[in-house]
């Protein structure tokens, strides 16, 4: 006789069908688990026997053969260890088998019997409410899994005892509730920031659009302090995005209590980060920052200090909004549509006045500045210097303008955004930043004055075809800042300064 037991393999975010099948046969005492299974997985048989025996259970002296299908698809995790041992006591008579039926297990087991944690319930549980099934999950992913549908039905047992009594009927374990929202820590807030207006301007038209970051400058001038203010300027994320947020931090193990969050993600890995850590992989794949970082917003602080193969892995998720991992047998795919904001400084001497001024000359900062690629670079829509701060600055007042006042202009322009793609066909949620080209040539169009201007300053800026795309696509989003209809001359002018900044400090250099 064979057991037949539902759980899932994680593809990325998406949640496979995998079926446990587990057939206990007479002959030798043998245990075996097939279907291309991991380490991981390969080690359930001493778990599961552990469990079992302080369950109260023992496996009979017998032939165990635990097959995992689709065998051509790779199992990774520890989450197989729940569906094996329900599978085992369903095949001994020590839980109903039709008490199985129609439902999508996933849990890992200690030696003591106890179900623990694992990542991907969310995603689990969104498969299982699309196959109709029940989810049975641990205990601890309960509050997580709660989130993917009120209708969902889920059990969430402490222990392996605790499921065996639910199936019985001798106890009935209650629904987990959906865990608590996460406030978080107060944001950052823009009125912090003295003097500086060019880049708090830059800063405006980037949470506007969507738009890529770089900002230069000499140390302490302040450009951390900036980007750390970006997310106070950013939109709440909408029900979809939030959804997708939290299916790729499930995914990473990074959902504790289920607690979510509509605010958008921000990332800042240290520089010493790897390719894989960035883009995601290693020997079991995971999501990288930026997938981490997906509807939200990647700090790259000191930019050329990342290594070159890192930084250039990002070219290809910048254009397409996903991290695609391959492998020899597999592919996996990521959502990756980030904000790249990026601070550096204009040499590795610092660029500044007194203490941080450079005595190498302008080579210091050509070779500091060319560990940035060209193809990289030529993706950031917005460059600026951000000058040293003053004394006069810091002495100062604050700023009368606070996040939420600059926040609302920006909501603004991209509520702008939403209805004019809708009414050209183009998903509203997209932004300026993530318009394809065709879309471009008809919503930015420059006027006369503006079109004369962008010719000129073309040639003049030897811009690339992407570069005179992204130069219309922050224009638009300028446009869309003063309320105007047409993109005009003033707004293509600003756009190219903008654009224009590493073109003036090359010549320089």
């Amino acid at each position: 006789m064979v057991v037949w037991v539902s759980t899932v393999a994680f593809e990325g975010i998406e949640a496979r069908a995998v079926d446990v099948q587990v057939q206990v046969s007479p002959g030798l005492p043998f245990f075996a688990i097939v279907g291309l299974p991991d380490k991981a997985v390969s080690e359930a048989r001493e778990r599961v026997r552990s469990a079992l025996i302080a369950s109260g259970l023992a496996l009979p002296p017998r032939r165990i053969i635990v097959n995992l299908a689709p065998a051509d698809l790779p199992k990774e995790g520890s989450h197989f260890d729940l569906p094996i041992a329900l599978g085992l006591m369903a095949a001994i008579g020590a839980v109903p088998q039709d008490a199985l039926a129609g439902c999508t297990v996933l849990g890992e087991l200690g030696l003591d019997g106890t179900i623990a944690s694992v990542a991907g319930a969310l995603p689990a549980a969104v498969a299982a409410h699309a196959r109709g099934h029940q989810l049975i999950c641990p205990e601890a992913c309960g509050a997580e899994a709660a989130w993917a549908s009120a209708d969902l039905p889920i059990v969430a047992p402490r222990s392996l005892i605790q499921i065996a009594n639910h199936l019985k009927g001798v106890q009935i374990l209650a629904r987990p509730r959906p865990g608590l929202p996460d406030a978080g820590a107060p944001l950052a807030d823009l009125r912090d920031v003295r003097g500086q207006e060019t880049a708090k301007r830059a800063l405006e038209i980037a949470a506007a659009g969507g738009h890529n970051l770089l900002l230069s400058g000499p140390p302490g001038a302040g450009k951390s302090m900036l980007a750390s203010r970006l997310p106070g300027l950013l939109p709440p994320l909408e029900p979809k995005e939030l959804l997708e947020v939290a299916m790729i931090r499930s995914v990473a193990g990074d959902l504790a209590g289920g607690r979510l969050t509509n605010r958008r993600p921000f990332r800042s890995p240290h520089h010493s980060a790897s390719m894989a850590a960035l883009v995601g992989g290693g020997a079991r794949p995971r999501p990288g920052e930026i997938a981490l970082a997906h509807n939200g917003v990647l700090f790259l602080d000191e930019l050329p200090e990342f290594s070159a193969q890192a930084l250039d892995a990002l070219r290809q998720p910048l254009e397409s909004g996903e991290a695609v991992i391959a492998r020899a047998n597999h592919r996996l795919s990521y959502p990756a549509r980030f904000q790249l904001v990026a601070a550096m400084n204009p040499c590795r001497c610092g660029g500044g006045d007194g203490g941080h001024a450079c005595g190498r000359g302008p080579r210091c900062a050509a070779d500091y500045q060319a560990r940035i690629s060209g193809p990289l670079l030529d993706r950031i829509d917005l460059r600026l210097d951000v000058p040293s701060v003053s004394a006069a600055d810091l002495m100062a007042p604050s700023s009368s303008e606070d996040s939420a006042t600059v926040a609302a202009r920006a909501l603004e322009a991209r509520l702008r955004q939403s209805r004019r793609h809708a009414a050209f066909g183009l998903s509203p949620t997209a932004l300026n930043a993530h318009l394809p080209v065709a879309a471009v040539e008809e919503i930015a169009r420059p006027d006369a004055g503006g079109r004369k201007l962008l010719m000129d300053a073309a040639d003049g800026l030897r811009l690339s075809a992407r570069g005179y795309h992204r130069v219309l696509k922050v224009a638009r989003t300028i446009a869309d800042l003063d309320g105007a209809d047409t993109v005009g001359r003033l707004h293509i002018a600003e756009a190219l300064a903008y654009r224009a900044a590493p073109e003036a400090r090359a010549k320089a250099a």
